[in-house]
């Protein structure tokens, strides 16, 4: 026998051994799986002739396997990866500092990756199976999962996980990154707290959640904030007044789908200052601008765009998508309820940048119109990195919210 079939056998005895004693009339603790697996380790090492880092790996490995996501665990507990992409049982791809990588593990079987799968929903309360195939979770450390089963995928289970940072990025982090100025970032600071509704865009990747969360940092701790999410991935710190609301798929047990639009509407009635929308991706546009021009200054959301105007329409079909109404209508609710649009991008290098930074000042000719307040400006390139510079070109129009603040003066 070779000495990784000594290996594979010792830790497939160890983990069958293992299951097999857990007593599941009762809660069984993290420590005392650790203490059965070391026992084991030591007792079977030795049969197995294996060496003491093949023993240090092998209690590892099937602790990861029983209690935790199995191969995917050393994974999601790297600081360095931000994403990781499991295609069946065939491969596993991960980005680190924005470059993809085939991973050198893969789950063994498919009962094991499905097993995985199955722990992730179930400890978010959802549900994925064949006749419900696609599910959005989270795991503990409030990583985004994403999961396909078959039917639908057509090589395995697939599972993409986007991984946050442990400690929230703060906006003094996005400053030295080089995603914004330090200029772009004191007048937003202004903006937050003077209470302007601001909407980010993006691409896929571009860093929307993150920049939201820096955002919130701004929001005084007075204020009472409601967050409203699919899946609860934000991160906001230091605001003692929060509350946290998360969707609900329909499941077999007869419980009905729970909305954005029904946590939009139910939020109402639980006296926010401000409102924190993860994502605005259908329908709820409409609420959001209801609320958004009935007093909820200072509300934050996110939404896939290729640039601020691209943005603009997308929250015309979506409003559109909740209830018919005159396009004119859906600007001027725009418009009203809008005040910045910050606009992120994923660049070649792949840093993510501020592209742009502008402000919704009206309505005019059946149009919403907009002014930029900032621009990125691309000077070259030096060593594989894009360089340039967020220029200010332009200034706050609207300035009431900024004055009644005491921001600025007359």
């Amino acid at each position: 026998m070779s000495e990784l079939d000594r290996y594979e056998a010792c830790r497939e005895q160890i983990s069958s051994t293992v299951r097999h004693r857990i007593d599941l009339s009762r809660e069984v603790e993290d420590s005392e799986i650790q203490d059965m697996i070391d026992t084991l380790v030591v007792q079977m090492g030795r049969k197995y002739a294996l060496s003491l880092a093949q023993r240090q790996e092998l209690g590892k490995s099937v602790f990861y396997e029983i209690r935790k996501l199995d191969v995917l665990q050393e994974l999601v507990d790297s600081d360095d990866v931000t994403e990781i992409m499991v295609n069946g049982t065939d491969n596993i791809f991960v980005e680190k500092a924005g470059r993809i990588y085939e991973w050198d593990k893969h789950f063994e079987t498919q009962e094991k990756l499905e097993n995985v799968i199955q722990q992730i929903v179930a400890k978010c309360n959802r549900v994925v199976n064949e006749a419900l195939p696609i599910a959005d979770a989270r795991l503990e450390n409030g990583s985004r999962v994403n999961i396909v089963l078959a039917p639908v995928a057509l090589n395995g289970p697939i599972i993409t996980i986007r991984r946050f940072p442990e400690h929230p990025i703060s906006m003094k982090d996005l400053i030295h990154f080089g995603s914004l100025s330090e200029e772009a970032a004191a007048e937003l600071e202004k903006l937050v707290i003077a209470g302007y509704n601001i909407f980010i865009s993006g691409g896929t990747g571009s860093g929307k959640t993150t920049f939201l969360n820096a955002l919130s940092h701004y929001i005084p701790r007075t204020e009472r904030v409601i967050t409203i999410e699919d899946s609860a991935e934000l991160q906001l710190q230091d605001i003692p007044n929060l509350v946290r609301l998360e969707t609900r798929n329909a499941n077999m047990d007869g419980a009905r789908e729970i909305t954005i639009r029904d946590l939009l509407k139910s939020s109402l009635r639980m006296r926010p200052d401000r409102l924190i929308i993860g994502e605005v991706r259908g329908s709820e546009a409409i609420d959001m601008l209801q609320a958004l021009n009935t007093g909820h200054d200072g509300s934050l959301s996110t939404g896939h765009a290729n640039s601020s105007k691209d943005m603009l329409t997308r929250l015309e079909t979506m409003v559109l998508m909740g209830m018919e109404l005159p396009l004119a209508a859906v600007r001027r609710q725009i418009a009203s309820g809008v005040d910045i649009i910050v606009h992120l991008s994923r660049l070649r290098d792949k840093s993510r940048r501020v592209l742009e930074i502008v402000e919704i000042i009206g309505f005019e000719n059946d149009e919403i119109v907009t002014v930029p307040i900032y621009q990125f400006q691309e000077s070259g390139e030096e060593k594989g990195r894009v360089t340039g510079d967020l220029v200010k070109v332009g200034k706050i129009t609207h300035t009431l919210k900024l004055r009644a603040s005491g921001l600025i003066q007359d």
